[in-house]
């Protein structure tokens, strides 16, 4: 491995108001793919951050932010930190978060640009993002629907499930804004109106599920166990599940061709791909076709459609979806136990 030294003396770079120092700025982060991508360092992730910055902060303003550091690149080790710790730079932003199981941690609040370059300077590529601003921790205010695709799903398959979705949101007077994962799915968010919780924009996204299944049967499932899904796209309601955070727009992913969790506007549906969005191309495409999530803060829904269906479902003995494992048992939750594991009852305790 090569010493510290050799990797350059620190690049400042202007983020604004401060200036953030990328050191060891030659560590490469994605290495070289064929003739088509160099090796890309990590004074190239920050540089790239800077390009699409303005962009970037619409997404991630007043954010609690999980960190997935790459300290010696996609092809190392890898590992979340949870918590940022006393020794980090004292005018960073933090908060308060709870983990799944209730423990508190200090994370990362993206206050500015120079927040962004920080966490790059620490090995971080993408950004996994709360539901909420640290400004109002008591609401949600995103809708996230993850079009998850299982085996054998083609990505032809994903636009055609995410077109689907759009017009069932456009009739309930909602409007979605798509991105690529940076890889194999496609992400639609909806601005939420103020006033709602995770709870309760989980149960508008398991009312949505539900809605696209039985309208769209052989392409897209709500079913969480992987067992009955078959060969469908899968609408992943538990990703809005309270304290889930979710990989955030504009964000590289840490793959070998540094794709880009890429947003895009509708009538790209059917031509976007999401192995050519890269660290390289996606500050071309955004200067050229500007930034198609740009005035999503200007189209906040009402998804009070969706959660009284939600309600009106469990009324009717429909009970809620299984709860990730790490969760604790939720009231009215069906039994959390794979179908093919499930006890047979015995016909004496019938």
């Amino acid at each position: 491995m090569a010493k510290p030294a050799e990797f350059g003396e620190p690049v400042e770079i202007d983020a604004g108001a401060r200036t953030v120092a990328i050191t060891n700025p030659h560590k490469v982060m994605f290495p070289s793919v064929g003739a088509q991508q160099q090796e890309r360092t990590k004074l190239d992730v920050a540089r790239y951050y800077v390009a699409v910055g303005d962009a970037l902060m619409r997404t991630l303003d007043d954010r609690p932010v999980l960190l997935e550091r790459y300290p010696n690149g996609v092809r190392g080790t890898s590992f979340y930190q949870k918590r940022i710790p006393d020794s980090a730079p004292g005018w960073l932003h933090t908060t308060t978060v709870q983990t799944i199981n209730g423990t508190p941690s200090r994370a990362l609040v993206i206050a500015d640009l120079a927040h962004v370059l920080w966490a790059a300077n620490q090995g971080v590529l993408g950004l996994h993002v709360w539901q909420y601003r640290a400004s109002h921790p008591e609401e949600a205010d995103e809708m996230r629907i993850d079009l998850d695709p299982s085996p054998g799903v083609t990505f032809d398959e994903v636009r055609e499930a995410a077109g689907h979705v759009r017009d069932h949101l456009a009739e309930l007077g909602m409007l979605g804004f798509p991105k690529t994962t940076g890889s194999k799915g496609i992400h639609i968010y909806v601005r939420v109106e103020p006033g709602w919780d995770s709870f309760a924009i989980r149960g508008a996204v398991v009312a949505l599920g539900r809605e696209m299944a039985r309208r769209h049967s052989e392409l897209i499932t709500d079913n969480w166990w992987k067992e009955e899904r078959g060969r469908r796209v899968f609408i992943d309601f538990n990703q809005n599940a309270p304290h889930k955070n979710m990989f955030g727009a504009w964000g590289i992913r840490p793959r070998v061709g540094a794709q880009v969790s890429t947003p895009f506007g509708w009538h790209e549906l059917n031509t976007i791909d999401p192995e050519t969005c890269t660290i390289d191309t996606v500050p071309h495409r955004l200067a050229a076709l500007g930034d198609p999530w740009e005035l999503m803060d200007d189209a906040p829904c009402s998804i009070a459609p969706l959660v009284e269906r939600f309600a009106a479902d469990l009324a009717d003995g429909v009970p809620d979806p299984p709860w990730p494992p790490q969760y604790p048992k939720m009231p009215n939750e069906a039994p959390r136990v794979q179908p093919s594991r499930a006890r047979t009852p015995d016909p004496d305790e019938r």
